[in-house]
């Protein structure tokens, strides 16, 4: 009996016995290795002791060891001699004592490795480097300034640093180089370790209240935090918990910090499959060829979403067992390079050399249109092709032009694209001839291109239905605009004259509508008027351009009407896939879990360090101890409540005869009453009707 007796109480205290064995593991095994002894300790002084009292234990024990008096076993004497060359500098002291920062500690087990149980005589003194480990720092933010540095909204990374630090010393070149590539999208800065406000503040905090730094899981230095955009307060501050390196650190700030799209690499053989063909024909394709495979820099992928309506970005690795390949395509020489790819037909232009975001934003504002731009929704303004805007030459010009080919995407309309930009070229070089040989037929169109008062652009006619059909609206025009009926597409050319009403602009700024009516009027009109005229003669380049320039001389010398209408709006093209997705998806699986495993390890391993764990587990188990053995103590007193057969089927039935005789018999020897049942002797009086009286 005393086996199953044992058993049962074994299964009703399993959970108190638990939880008292998880509290003696925690109390004797896991929070002595939280805590082990410091560098005080071995030295046998009091934590925080001078440097004084330092030198002063560590002369004792080396006087000891010179006269023979005590000979240290070769681990003991590597703990004192570690502890004293660490806390006589007054850098490392200050940094172990407020911080716990210990960067040094691998050298003291590689020379126990390597010494093993040799004469401590033996062992090459000094065990720790004591050069000039000084940090080159830059933009050092102190306390006084902190509050002071947030005055625009721009992102802040800051590095926190030691002067005494050995690895952060070798950090330097790399954040050189990091700050270097967020130069002009975000704020950098370094505050040291000296700083103890400012460095407290951006500091982590252990359960127990400790302040410390974390690096790779360990505690350490350096240590990077970033202030997203608008975020002024350490309530919204990220860590950095990946490695050190100038990919890693730059990588998670444009994505999880900036949230800027990526930039991805293709081949030889996925150019064109997943890039060229896959890219909007509205779009110029950027190719970026890199020797070293990096990936982009966090101004590139900025650069990258300021322009992705007018642009697509791809990274290319340049081979040179590939470089016949990118010649032949793209004219591409060495890298590193930009190509632009523009129309089609035209020659690809290549930028070699590196370039920083000043020089990069350059020569993307240089080649973000088209030679001949296409009309979409976010260029009319810009193109001065739209009757709610103002011409390129400036808000004063009254009278403009826009040149406009028409038409759905097919060979026919790269023909006449390609006519187009011989216009273009043929005006602009008649424009720059000496007045001898120039066309005088030609000046008008000349000038006015010159003087940006006269543009050229295309329009996706199947894309941009009704604004098409608004200009050409004609039986045939379902040959240039909409969907695709048959297999004719027909481009057709149509120029379009704005002028507006300077003296009309002013009075209707002073004058104020009379009522709805007036007011709905004003918003149905554009403010330009509009005069259009459709080119109906053959391809030829010199006839197109002295159409052209003759459109322009009428318009400039007649008194023409003043016409105005609602033009539709042009439809927005589809945004950019790469940026519909968030930043944060843009990560790998692998390096997203890798991540969120190493944050759960961390959160662990600072909570192992609570001394309130252990005494929490065996209060815990007293609680439930005592809980178990005084509901079993209960059922013991109470053994009919528990453990005993139910109610056979013979007592339930017998059950309401009981009671009836109980009810019955509780009943007698009281007076009757309205609620009992009606005595045999009763009858009932009749009522008098005062009525029949």
């Amino acid at each position: 009996m005393a086996g199953p007796t044992m058993i049962s109480k074994v299964k009703a205290y399993w959970a108190p016995l638990i939880l008292f064995g998880l509290g003696l593991f925690y109390q004797l095994v896991v929070l002595p290795r939280s805590f082990p002894p410091s560098h005080y300790d071995a030295l046998g002084i009091k934590p925080y002791s001078s440097v004084e009292q330092v030198k002063e234990a560590y002369e004792k024990f080396s006087s000891k060891w010179n006269s023979g008096e005590e000979i240290p076993s070769t681990a003991d004497f590597l703990k004192i001699q570690y502890a004293y060359e660490l806390l006589t500098d007054p850098l490392w002291k200050r940094n172990y004592d407020v911080y716990g920062i210990d960067e040094q500690l691998h050298i003291l087990e590689k020379v126990r490795e390597q010494y093993g149980e040799e004469s401590y005589s033996r062992i090459d003194l000094p065990l720790l480097d004591a050069t000039d480990h000084s940090v080159h720092a830059f933009n050092v933010v102190t306390s006084e300034d902190f509050p002071s540095i947030f005055h625009d909204s721009k992102p802040w990374l800051i590095q926190v640093y030691s002067d005494g630090s050995y690895l952060c010393g070798q950090f330097s070149g790399a954040w050189k180089t990091i700050a270097a590539l967020l130069e002009g999208i975000a704020n950098t800065g370094m505050v040291e370790l000296g700083d103890i406000r400012l460095a407290t503040h951006l500091a982590e905090r252990k359960p127990i209240g400790q302040i410390f730094f974390r690096r790779e899981m360990h505690t350490g230095l350096p240590s990077l935090v970033a202030f997203p955009p608008g975020c002024k307060s350490s309530d919204c501050m990220t860590r950095f918990e990946g490695e050190l390196s100038v990919d890693a650190v730059t990588d998670w700030f444009a994505t999880a910090i900036l949230k800027l799209p990526r930039i991805f690499y293709y081949t030889k053989e996925s150019m064109g499959k997943n890039f060229l063909a896959k890219t909007g024909p509205h779009k110029v394709k950027v190719i970026f060829f890199s020797k070293t495979g990096e990936r982009a820099s966090p101004f590139v992928r900025q650069i990258s979403r300021n322009y992705w309506a007018y642009a697509s970005f791809a990274f290319v690795l340049w081979r040179e067992e590939e470089s016949s390949i990118w010649w032949n395509t793209f004219e591409v020489e060495s890298a590193p390079a930009i190509v632009f790819l523009k129309d089609p037909g035209v020659k690809p232009v290549v930028y070699y050399g590196s370039f920083n975001n000043s020089r990069l934003s350059e020569v993307m504002e240089q080649n973000k249109l088209q030679e001949l731009p296409q009309l979409r929704s976010v260029t009319s303004m810009e193109l001065g092709c739209d009757a709610r805007g103002y011409s390129r030459a400036g808000s004063d010009t009254t009278i403009w032009y826009c040149v406009i080919l028409a038409g759905r995407l097919s060979p026919e309309l790269n023909k006449m694209r390609e006519t187009m930009r011989r216009v273009q070229e043929t005006l602009l070089s008649d424009d720059e001839s000496n007045a001898a040989d120039t066309d005088q037929s030609l000046a008008p169109a000349a000038v006015a291109f010159r003087n940006k008062r006269l543009t050229f652009a295309w329009l996706d006619g199947e894309a941009q239905d009704r604004y098409c059909s608004f200009y050409l609206f004609s039986e045939t025009s379902f040959e240039t605009c909409g969907a695709r009926r048959d297999m004719s597409d027909v481009p057709r050319l149509f120029i379009v004259r704005y002028k507006r009403n300077t003296t009309e602009d002013e009075a209707k700024i002073e004058r104020k509508p009379r009522n709805i009516w007036d007011a709905m009027q004003e918003q149905e009109v554009d403010p330009a008027s509009q005069l259009v005229v459709r080119y109906n003669g053959s391809d030829e380049i010199p006839q197109i351009a002295k159409w052209v320039s003759e459109i322009i001389q009428d318009g400039d010398s007649k008194d023409l009407p003043f016409y105005r209408a609602k033009t539709p709006e042009l439809v927005p093209e589809d945004s950019e896939p790469l940026l519909t997705r968030s930043a944060q998806s843009l990560f790998s699986k692998s390096i997203g879990m890798k991540q969120r495993i190493r944050n759960i390890m961390g959160q662990c391993y600072d909570y192992l360090g609570d001394p309130r764990i252990g005494p929490a587990l065996l209060l815990a188990a007293l609680m439930s101890f005592g809980t178990i053995w005084l509901m079993r103590g209960q059922q013991r007193a109470h053994p009919s409540q528990s453990g005993q057969p139910g109610p056979s089927a013979n007592e339930d039935e017998n059950r309401p005869a009981r009671r009836k005789r109980a009810k019955q018999g509780s009943n007698e020897g009281r007076p009757p009453s309205i609620t009992d049942e009606e005595p045999k002797d009763a009858y009932q009086m009749p009522l008098l009707d005062s009525d029949s009286d």
